[in-house]
Order: structure tokens, then sequence, then C-alpha cells
């Protein structure tokens, strides 16, 4: 029996801490060379910041969670940017705004690193005039990174290089026309299927539009994009990051909350390392990230927000059990927990519940 795709997860994804310095400097300890890096300010009210080796290390290549600000609009050359992707992490330059965004003095920041690596392109398919595609590709650990390039009508497809259906992918507008209402990073899950898209940078339920995925399912070779802009507008410029789930090492799923702090455990088949759940109706849905560096131990409390730039929360409203082969929700507030509401959520491991060759997994 198969237990895991993956025996060692933290080579495809580890979370780094540090300390900020103000400097110019070299980051190590991730164990390999990243080419998705998300860091965040725990104490400090700074945006986000996401860069990928796709589109560069460039002094301008910074994207935003939180925010639907275009591709470098808070500008770099004062909060700071990465400037290479290392064999065992990254480099930043600093900037010259006192709120660095990557490496404030006396600050503590996180850093989640994703690896994909090769390297992929071409051009788009499905209806319409087909555009360039670019990409970086990692078949085992299910991750893929693409920008490519929108021609504005449906059934335009996108190879993503998986070589296996998609469960969640991400896409968001780099640079193009419109203003900053059609610049949301556009969500779709499988829990939530074809009709439907949530935004990772609010706080709002779902949307049911066929204008994003044509109410079509992702095949093992395509997205099936639809008209919308945020996703397909002509000759505008895009970011696609997309996962598929491998047993043992990740998992993109839903659980129903039971509304009382003794609440509801998620089956991941694996230890995790991360976890981000969002509620998936009304207003009162933050995206909620964990890791078991910032928690090292049970129970979990300190939680950070992909749609906002709130300082970490440290406390029981976010409260959760990292277990050997699934997650426990201790808490009974909205966020996490609402009796009856449905959240989905994203989730990559520490160890497999039990490894291939069939060692199982400690709890914490």
């Amino acid at each position: 029996m198969a237990y895991t795709d993956i025996d060692d997860p933290s080579d495809y994804f580890n979370t780094l801490l540090y300390a900020g310095n103000d400097s110019n400097r070299s980051f190590s300890g991730v164990g390999f060379q990243p080419d998705w890096v998300w860091v965040k300010a725990r104490d400090n009210t700074t945006w986000h910041i996401v860069f990928d080796s796709v589109r560069g290390a460039v002094i301008e290549g910074e994207l935003h969670p939180n925010d639907d600000a275009a591709e470098g609009a808070s500008n770099n050359a004062l909060y700071g940017y990465l400037s290479s992707f290392d064999s065992d992490g990254f480099s930043t330059v600093n900037g010259s705004n006192a709120s660095d965004a990557l490496n404030q003095n006396g600050k503590t920041f996180v850093a989640w690193n994703w690896k994909a690596g090769t390297s992929v392109s071409g051009n788009t398919t499905g209806s319409g005039t087909a555009k360039a595609y670019s990409g970086s590709v990692n078949t085992d650990a299910g991750f893929s990174i693409t920008t490519f390039t929108g021609n504005g009508t449906a059934n335009h497809t996108l190879p993503h290089g998986l070589s296996s259906i998609p469960s969640m992918f991400i896409i968001k507008k780099r640079i193009g026309t419109g203003d900053g209402t059609d610049r949301d990073w556009n969500v779709y899950h499988q829990s939530l299927g074809n009709t439907k898209v949530i935004f990772l940078n609010t706080n709002a339920a779902t949307s049911t539009s066929a204008e994003y995925w044509n109410n079509i399912s992702p095949t093992s070779s395509v997205i099936n994009l639809g008209t919308n802009d945020q996703i397909n507008g002509d000759n505008n410029t895009y970011i696609c990051y997309a996962f598929a789930e491998k047993k043992g090492y990740s998992k993109f799923s839903s659980y129903t909350g039971n509304g009382n702090a003794d609440g509801t455990f998620v089956y991941t088949g694996f230890k995790p390392a991360f976890v981000m759940i969002k509620k998936t109706t009304g207003t009162d849905g933050w995206w909620q990230i964990e890791d078991n560096k910032r928690s090292s131990g049970n129970v979990a409390i300190k939680a950070l927000f992909a749609n906002v730039n709130d300082t970490e929360y440290s406390g029981a409203n976010y409260a959760t059990d990292y277990l050997s082969n699934g997650f426990k929700i201790r808490n009974n507030t909205a966020g996490s927990n609402t009796g009856g509401q449905v959240y989905i959520y994203m989730a990559f491991a520490e160890n497999p519940f039990v490894s291939s060759t069939g060692v199982p997994a400690t709890a914490r």
C-alpha cells in the first residue's frame, strides 16, 4: 500500500523565520532553492509580499496577496525586494523606507517557500488567438507557476504542466488595462466547483459566475479560462499558481464547522506544516494562515491572514491542534468554526502520516 508520494515534504515546502536587521542580506535554511517566496512581517502592519522565479528576482517584481494592486505598485526601491533565489534560500535588497516589508530592523518575519523547478513554455490553447506562456513546474510536488497573456475569449485554455488535475489555483493580473478592481487574486478550489470563484485578497464569500472558469473543471493538462478581465483580458499579463494534491504531502479540501471549542477534526493524511483556511459564506471569513514554525507545539495559536496586513494574532480565537494525520479546530469563532458553515483549506505536510517504508509520524 502506498501511504505517501513524498517521504520528506521539506524538500518542496518549508517555513523560515527570521529577525530583520535593516541590511542587504542572504537567507539560508530553506533546504532547497525556492521558486515561490511569500513573506509577511509578524509584528508590523506591512503588506504581504510574494516573489516567484518565473517573473524573476527584479526590483519591481513583487505582488501583494492582501491587495489588488498591480505588480510593482508599492515601489520596492522603498520597501525592499528579493534579489535572487539561492540554493538554500533567497537574498534581499534592503529598502530605504523605515517600514521595510522584508527586513526592517527589530521586526520578526515569516517566509513560506515552495519549490517548482522545471522550465516550460509554449502557447495557450482553446478558442481565440493563441498567446505565449512560460513557467516552472514540479510534477512530484504538484506545483506550477505560469505567467501568460490573456485573449479575452471564453474557453481560452492554459496548460498548467502538472500532468494531473489541479485541486486549487490562483490567478492574478500582473499588468494591463483597468483599475484596481479588476486585479483581484482569483481562486479556484475543487471543493467549490467550477461555477464559483473566491478572492484571496478579500474576506468575501464565494461568487458564482461562468465568466471565470466557463463552468468547466480543469483537466490534467489545462485550466479553462472565461472572459472576465481579472483572469483573461485581451493582451493583459497574468500569473497562475496551481496545485495538484499529492498523497501524504498536500491536501485541498473542505470541512463543516461545529460551533464548539472542541472543534472539527480534519483528516489530511499527514502532520501539517502549513494550513490556510477560508470560510466560504458571509463577509467574516479571513484567510487564516498557521504553520508549524511560528507555533511549534499544540495548541497552535499564532495566525496571520492573507487578505489583510494585520500583525500576527496570538490567542485562543484561532487555536488549532496539529496532529499526526490532520488538524483539529480548538475554537468556535467565525473565522474557522461557525456551526454548519463550510470552510475550504489548503495544507502542506511536515511528515506523512505513514512514510513509504511504513514509519508512522509522531504527534507534536
